[in-house]
């Protein structure tokens, strides 16, 4: 039986987020060639409007998952990720619901977000936790990897 995953709150660009995302760009590279690129702006994610989740097991940061601010009622998932060691254990469906019951929390009645086609892992996630894909938005509208999700809350 695997640890318990334990959530907290931190800056975005604080160092255990920044390990983590760092790691993150790193796979988006390796799938696609390149890091992410979306304009992010560390204030985003921070509260009111926003969060960042780090996930711990035993006190080894594991995991993230970010809010941001998109539209009035409605809030943006980036950064999801789980360090590849640690997959396959679930800790992605205990982060994105950890994620849906922040943004209730800060009173989104809609979630979107976008991944990629090179990442069915995360579009099966995503399919299978009850997302709707929508048209393309935000930086990656118009790219051809890339899919956007919605979820109303």
């Amino acid at each position: 039986m695997s640890a318990e995953l334990e959530l907290c709150e931190e800056p975005y660009d604080g160092p255990m987020a920044q390990a983590l995302i760092t790691w993150v760009q790193a796979e988006y590279v390796d799938r696609y060639g390149g890091p992410d690129d979306t304009p992010v702006d560390p204030a985003e994610f921070a509260p009111p409007h926003g969060a960042f989740l780090v996930g711990y097991i035993e006190g080894q940061a594991v995991a993230t998952g970010g809010l941001r601010r998109h539209a009035d009622g409605e809030l943006e998932i980036k950064r999801m990720f789980v360090t590849p060691e640690f997959r396959g254990r679930g800790l992605s469906r205990v982060m994105l619901a950890a994620l849906e019951d922040r943004a209730r929390s800060l009173g989104a009645s809609r979630i979107v977000l976008e991944t990629g086609l090179k990442q069915p892992e995360a579009i099966s996630l995503y399919e299978s936790s009850g997302y709707s894909r929508i048209p393309g938005f935000g930086h990656y509208a118009e790219a051809p990897l890339s899919v956007s999700f919605e979820k109303k809350l």
